[in-house]
Order: structure tokens, then C-alpha cells, then sequence
């Protein structure tokens, strides 16, 4: 096939129109439950300003209460609530969402695509993300709400007398919230790597869209270790387990080594997404290519990696050895260089090119000269005799302040201000955003900068008051001067989005003339690309001649929707080669019900309603289930589908060509990252103590011994499945399913057999109680792996599940490798570690 022909007659208005009404944006109830990419991308958006703005309020409160020495505006109860939920709302609920919801919004159109491949995924994610939200930031209202720090060190957050229900909030909502994030970073990984258009190799990507795969890729190793540890923390408080209680064992240590390891390359899936809006936003600017592609891609990649070399960091107070100072101080001044390699191409690409002054500029400059402030305090406090004496100061909470504020809510505004058009085909105001901008600029700088010489001159975090004669007091001020400043230019940006533009003239369908195709198609439209267009260049807007009128005329692939289905098109991971045409689901009111039922679950088990929290578990399974049922695997009426140009596509994929193969297994490499935290909180007790085990009987080596035998013959039996359903034995594959299923049982009820029939006690210390948790962590993954073979088994009986049609079967399967390596790993580790530990 010819990839650079064209259809010589284009589709004509009718088809146009059918495309519109089948992606059109529904009204009423089918409204809010939309599952359009380009809804939930200005949902999403619009939810996370919402809480920013909150944060906002309480930093308002706080630094008014900070302003003079001895101020009794607000209670230290309140204060303590105020900023501890100040920080938690900033990091997950602002930081992080924000460009979750910039990429659901921009990728497709961006890489080519209609729609991303689980658009009920990406709905289901803003309305965990939605209600969590709602959940942790209303409970300041009824004073219950989080007063720990948004970072809850043990053992401060672990006594319920000092604590109350405001730590289980932090950690029930924010679990619930990880949800959201993991299920977006699934979305786009699979979305990126699957659904680019024809051509668009992986070294043709659009910069945002590589900084994005890395970032989604973090996410996957960064939050299932904070889940992990609010495991642990829960499980203390509730039940008393003694995970952090030295004198039962545990240690607060651990609770700070899983939250930092989540925590410092936080700040980096924070950043690198902004950098890849300047990446987008200073090649258009100075009209030219960026220079250095290949460069900014390898720093992007570089600092995500090194980031998570970093945690410790943060801990350089804690007594760690010399040694260990030394590496993580010479590691946090590394990541410097990657940093400083992109700061460079941006600059490079600016004086190669002829810059274009406008606001997305002006912002992103402003972003570039604050960061390298912040940046720059960063390697003074990456130097361990520094950071003895500015820890806790209120000199890493302006150095803290210049990173997310320059590094990533400047460019967040510059972003809005150059995407805009996008939404609603309407510029911003030039000038309001200049007004903006420099309320912004001039307040940060007198609010933070101000903080440095506090911190140095002794200053403490987290302080509600201080005397007079301390010299805190003008600093102080100028610093709640400087805060209410910045919050006048946030007000100014947010007037701006929010004010009425029905009499603005609306912009041109390329306004800023970029290279890139997200600005291929009207903003009314609900698709991402008219037609799905042939890729050649980095920056196709500009190298490939007449290709918007090709698109918007239906040139290209899918120009028409034959049988009324929402339609994408699947690619290969490396090169991009059409492989599948995509049908995604339309839209329903199943994803908020599912996350409503799960919102349930992490509310009820907050107050201890153990029957509620149960009853919301079945609900909120069987509404997943029902989800999946109707809106995934589908088998088409027909194979193939004539994609255009010539080309036929089939509209069935299983296995490693499929985008629900590649969900499973990203979704289980963030899973096994969870279980891996869960291992290193079991060696870190090994090797803090010298007799990890205290004299408590062991589980044996028996028992773990025959629960990895059975687990691996229902692995075992599953392959077997799996190849008896290929060859057209539909029914000794049934037979072996249930067989499989009697053997995971049996696998999970020797799993427990061990430290039960041995009387392991989780309360009396931690030894026990870390064995219940591994135990625990593959009994509920079992589990969860007997409930997929039912599945498969019901999908087998009505006639879903065809030896053509396995995609449940093989995605099970993959989560049985997935499910069998935890479980040997788990069994080995329990039945041999005590004899070497005792």
C-alpha cells in the first residue's frame, strides 16, 4: 500500500453529519455522564481549579495568620487542619490532576486520534478523583479534617487521640484519589503507545506526548508505594497492628522511606509535564522545530529515572550512615543535569528562532526564571550539612514554593492561555493576561523569596504564631503581602476563563500557526481528527503540504462512521503501522456509579461501618463487572472493516496487539510495584533488627511451600485453558477453568493455613503482622483471580468467548503470570526469610 495516496473523492456533508451525531455531546443526565475525551478533559480541569483555588483560600488564612507576631485570627487546631490540607490539595488533587486532565483533553486530537482507548476509564477516574475531593477537602468544614501534614508522620498521625478520624480521611480519600491517578496513567500509556496516527513513529512523537509516557510511567512506580504504606497505616490505626510502634518492633523509618518514594518523584510528575506544555508552547512561538528533539526526549527520560534515586533526600535528619548521605546527596545534585539540558533546548530553540512576544510566552518566560531560583536552592538543600540546618525551615518551603510555582502553575497558565482556543474557538485577553502575569510574578517573588531569609535566620515550619523579637515579623509580612498579591493574579486568570465571550470574534483554526495537529480540527467538534490523517514529520502543520484541508475533508482514514459506532484506529508500539479499527464505548451512567460505590467502600470503612463498607464492595463489583460486560470485548458482527485509502483492518484483536492486553499488563506492573513496597517494608524490619522475628513462631516452610505448588498448577491450568480454547476445545477448556479456580482456592486457603494454624498474632508484633499483609496481598489477589476465571467461564457460556474471540481469557492469563510470580515470591519469602532473620 501506497501511504502517501489520498482518496480522490472525498466524503461529502452526509457523512460529516453522521460523524457529528455519533460523537456528539449528549444533553441532560447523558450529559454529566459523558464519556467524550474532550468533557472529562474541561471537567477534569475545571474541578482541579476548583480545589487550587480552595488551597488557595486556607494559604490566604494562613499567611494572614503568619502577617504579625501573636496572632490569635485562627486557632492552632485550625491552622494545623489548614495547612495540612493546603499541601494535600495542591499535591493530588491540583498538581497531579491538572495535566491528567490536559492529556485526556489534547492527546487524541494530538497524536491523530478520535478518542483515547477507555474513555469509560478516563470518565470513571474524574469522578473518583471528583468525589475524593469533595470527601477529604469538606471535612475542614466539620473540623475533622487532616492535621498531621499532608505528609502524616508516624507516630503523631498513627494516635487517634491526637489524630482523630482526620488521618483516616487523609489516607481512606487519598487511596481512593491514587485510583483516579493510576487509572489515567493506564489510559495514557496504552493511548500513546497504541493509538498514534499511521506513521507517526515513536521518534516523531509530539514532545508532550513523550513526556507524558514518562510521566504516566512514573505514576506506575510512584503511587502504588504510598498506597502500600497507607495499607500499613491503616491497618495500625484500625486494628492496632504495630507497623510503626518500636516497641513492637515497627519503626516510623518505614513509613518515611514509602512516602518519600512516592514523594520526591512526585515533584518530578509534577514538573515534567509542564515542560512538556513549554515544549509544545516555544517551537510555535519561535516559529522552528525545537532544537535538540532528541536531547529534551533523553533529559525527560533521565530525570524520571533519576528521581526516584532521590527519596532520602528528604531524610538526611534521620541519623542514616555517611554512606548513604553521600549517595543520595551526589544523586539529588545529578538530577540537575537533565534538568538543565531541557532549560537549554528551550532557550536554544528561542534565539534559533524569530520569538513572537504574547502572554503563553511572557508566562513561559516568567516559569523559566523562577524555576532556576528554585532549582537552584534545590542543590543548596541536596548538600547534607546545608539541609542539617535548613530542614523543617521555612527556607524549603519558599525553595518548594519557586519549583511548583515556576516549574509547573506558570507553565499551567501559559498552557490555558495558548490551548484556549481549542475549547470554545476564543482567545483570552491580552490584556488581562499581562496584568496577570505580572500580580503573579511580582507575588511570588515577595511572598517566597522573603521565606529564604526566615528559614535561614531559624524560622520552623508548621508554627501558627511566634513572638516579636525574633526578626520573623517583617519578613512575615512581606511575605503575606507578596501571597495576596499572587492571589490577586490568580483571581484575574480565573475572571478571564470564567467571563462570558459570546461577543469575542472567534479565532482562526490554527491561530498561533503551530506544527502540531491538535489544531487540525474545529473546536464544536466532539472528534479528535475528522479523518485520521498519515504522519510523516515531527511537526506535519507546517512539512506536509495541503494535509488540514486533506483531514478536515476526509481524505485520510476513517472518513465516515458506516454503522453509527464511535471508531479509532490501533497502531503498532514502535512504528506506528495500522493494525485494529478501535470501537470504543458510548456513553452511559455506569462509570460514576461505579465510582460512587467505590467512593462508598473507602467512606464507610473511614467511620468503621463494616457491614456498609461490605455491602458497598459487592455493589461497587458488580457494577464492574456489569461495566465490562457490556462495554469491552465486544465481538463484532463482521471481521474486517474497509479503513480507507484501500486498506483493510480487522475489528477483533486479542493478546499483545490489543489495547486491553496492554491495560492488563501496565495495570499490573503498578500492581506488582505495590506488592514490591510491601516486600521492602518486610526486609527493612529484617534488616533494622537483629532477631527480626522476636522469638515468634514462623508460618513454616511447609504451608508456603504447598500454597506456591497449588498456585503455580493453577497458573499451570490456566495456560491450558487458554490453548485447549484456542484449538476449538470450548468445552474441556470450561472444565479446566474450574479446575483451575478449585486449585486457587485451595492455593489461597494453604496461603492462610500457615500463619493461622501457628497463631501468628499481628498485634502482639510486627513480624506477624508483616507476614498477615503479604498473606493478606495474595489471598485478595487470588481472589480477585477466581472471580476473572468466572468470568471468563460466563463469558464462554453465553457465547462471548470464542476460540477467535479470547480476549478475556488471554488478559486473565496474563494476570496469572502476573498473580503466580507475587504468590512464589510471597510463599519464599515467608517460609525461608524467618529461619535466616531468626
Amino acid at each position: 500500500m501506497n501511504t502517501r495516496a489520498r482518496s480522490s473523492a472525498p466524503p461529502g456533508k452526509a457523512q460529516e453529519q453522521r460523524l457529528r451525531e455519533v460523537w456528539r455531546t449528549p444533553s441532560g443526565w447523558r450529559y454529566w455522564t459523558s464519556v467524550n475525551n474532550v468533557d472529562v478533559g474541561v471537567w477534569y480541569a475545571g474541578a482541579a481549579f476548583a480545589f487550587m483555588l480552595f488551597a488557595g483560600v486556607l494559604a490566604l488564612i494562613m499567611r494572614a495568620q503568619l502577617a504579625v507576631p501573636d496572632n490569635d485570627l485562627v486557632s492552632a487546631d485550625f491552622y494545623n487542619q489548614a495547612f495540612t490540607l493546603h499541601g494535600t490539595v495542591m499535591m493530588f488533587l491540583f498538581a497531579v490532576p491538572i495535566f491528567e486532565a490536559i492529556a485526556i483533553f489534547l492527546l487524541p486530537p494530538m497524536l491523530g486520534a478520535r478518542e483515547l482507548p477507555f474513555p469509560r476509564l478516563g470518565a470513571f477516574g474524574f469522578w473518583s478523583f471528583l468525589l475524593g475531593g469533595v470527601f477529604v477537602c469538606g471535612s475542614i468544614f466539620f473540623n475533622a479534617a487532616p492535621s498531621s501534614g499532608w505528609f502524616m508522620y508516624p507516630p503523631l498521625a498513627t494516635d487517634e487521640k491526637l489524630s482523630g478520624i482526620g488521618a483516616d480521611i487523609w489516607l481512606l480519600g487519598l487511596s481512593f484519589i491514587e485510583v483516579a491517578s493510576i487509572a489515567a496513567a493506564v489510559e495514557i500509556i496504552v493511548g500513546i503507545m497504541k493509538c498514534r496516527a499511521p506513521g507517526m513513529r515513536i521518534n516523531l512523537m509530539p514532545l508532550f506526548a513523550w513526556y507524558l509516557l514518562v510521566v504516566a510511567g512514573m505514576i506506575l512506580f510512584a503511587f502504588p508505594p504510598l498506597i502500600a504504606g497507607d495499607i500499613l497505616f491503616e491497618l495500625q490505626r484500625m486494628f492496632d497492628w504495630p507497623f510503626f510502634d518500636p516497641a513492637r518492633g515497627g519503626d516510623p523509618l518505614l513509613w518515611q522511606h514509602l512516602f518519600w518514594i512516592f514523594g520526591h518523584p512526585e515533584v518530578y510528575i509534577i514538573f515534567l509535564p509542564a515542560i512538556a506544555l513549554m515544549a509544545m508552547i516555544v517551537p510555535t512561538f519561535a516559529q522552528r522545530p525545537i532544537v535538540g528533539y532528541s536531547w529534551i526526549v533523553l533529559a525527560a527520560v533521565g530525570t524520571g529515572f533519576l528521581s526516584f534515586g532521590l527519596w532520602v533526600h528528604h531524610m538526611f535528619t534521620t541519623g542514616l550512615p555517611q554512606i548513604s548521605l553521600a549517595f543520595f546527596s551526589a544523586a539529588s545534585a545529578a538530577v540537575a543535569i537533565p534538568t538543565a539540558v531541557q532549560i537549554f533546548v528551550f532557550i536554544a530553540t528561542m534565539l534559533a528562532g524569530r520569538v513572537v512576544l504574547s502572554i503563553p510566552m511572557l508566562f513561559g518566560a516568567g516559569s523559566i526564571a523562577t524555576f532556576v531560583i528554585g532549582g537552584l536552592t534545590g542543590v543548596m538543600v541536596a548538600l547534607a550539612p546545608f539541609d542539617w540546618q535548613a530542614h523543617d525551615t521555612y527556607f524549603v518551603v519558599g525553595h518548594l514554593h519557586y519549583v511548583l510555582i515556576g516549574g509547573m502553575l506558570f507553565p499551567v497558565v501559559a498552557g490555558i492561555y495558548y490551548y484556549f482556543p481549542l475549547i470554545n474557538a476564543r482567545h483570552l485577553s491580552v490584556r488581562w493576561g499581562k496584568i496577570a502575569f505580572w500580580l503573579m510574578f511580582t507575588g511570588l517573588n515577595v511572598a517566597f523569596f522573603p521565606m529564604h531569609l526566615t528559614g535561614l535566620r531559624g524560622m520552623p515550619r508548621r508554627v501558627f504564631t511566634y513572638p516579636s523579637d525574633l526578626g520573623w515579623d517583617w519578613l512575615n509580612l512581606m511575605s503575606t503581602a507578596g501571597a495576596y498579591i499572587f492571589a490577586a493574579g490568580v483571581l484575574i486568570v480565573v475572571a478571564d476563563i470564567v467571563r462570558p465571550k459570546h461577543g469575542d470574534p472567534k479565532s482562526a483554526l490554527n491561530p498561533w500557526n503551530a506544527g502540531t495537529l491538535e489544531w487540525i480540527s474545529e473546536p464544536e467538534e466532539m472528534w479528535g481528527v475528522r479523518s485520521i490523517p498519515i504522519v510523516e514529520s515531527r511537526y506535519p502543520l507546517w512539512d506536509q503540504k495541503n494535509l488540514v484541508a486533506d483531514v478536515n475533508a476526509g481524505r485520510f482514514y476513517l472518513p465516515d462512521v458506516e454503522e453509527g459506532r464511535r471508531e479509532g484506529m490501533v497502531t503498532s508500539v514502535l512504528d506506528a503501522k495500522p493494525e485494529q479499527v478501535i470501537r470504543v464505548p458510548a456513553t452511559g451512567g455506569i462509570t460514576m456509579i461505579a465510582a460512587v460505590a467505590l467512593a462508598a467502600v473507602f467512606l464507610t470503612l473511614t467511620f468503621k461501618w463494616w457491614l456498609a463498607a461490605s455491602l458497598a464492595g459487592f455493589a461497587t463489583l458488580a457494577t464492574i463487572l456489569y461495566w465490562l460486560w457490556t462495554g469491552t470485548a465486544e465481538i463484532p458482527k463482521k471481521a474486517e472493516r474497509e479503513a480507507g485509502l484501500g486498506l483493510v483492518l480487522p475489528l477483533y484483536t486479542s493478546g499483545p496487539a490489543s489495547v486491553g492486553w496492554w491495560a492488563m499488563f501496565i495495570t499490573m506492573t503498578g500492581n506488582s510495584t505495590g506488592f514490591a513496597s510491601l516486600v521492602f517494608g518486610y526486609f527493612f524490619y529484617w534488616t533494622i533488627h537483629a532477631d527480626f522475628t522476636a522469638g515468634a513462631t514462623g508460618p513454616g516452610l511447609t504451608w508456603p511451600l504447598i500454597s506456591v505448588a497449588l498456585f503455580v498448577l493453577a497458573w499451570g491450568t490456566m495456560m491450558l485453558a487458554r490453548s485447549l480454547n484456542a484449538n476449538g476445545s470450548v468445552g474441556l477448556m470450561r472444565t479446566i477453568l474450574v479446575t483451575s479456580s478449585v486449585l486457587t482456592i485451595a492455593a489461597a486457603a494453604a496461603a492462610l493455613a500457615g500463619p493461622w494454624l501457628h497463631r501468628m498474632d499481628p498485634v502482639a508484633h510486627v513480624y506477624p503482622a508483616i507476614v498477615w499483609v503479604l498473606v493478606g496481598w495474595t489471598v485478595v489477589h487470588a481472589g480477585l483471580g477466581v472471580i476473572m476465571q468466572f468470568y471468563c467461564l460466563a463469558r464462554s457460556l453465553a457465547g462471548r468467548l470464542t476460540p477467535t474471540h479470547d480476549m478475556d481469557l488471554r488478559n486473565t492469563c496474563l494476570y496469572w503470570h502476573f498473580l503466580a510470580l507475587m504468590a512464589a515470591i510471597s510463599g519464599a519469602i515467608i517460609g525461608l526469610f524467618p529461619e535466616v532473620g531468626g
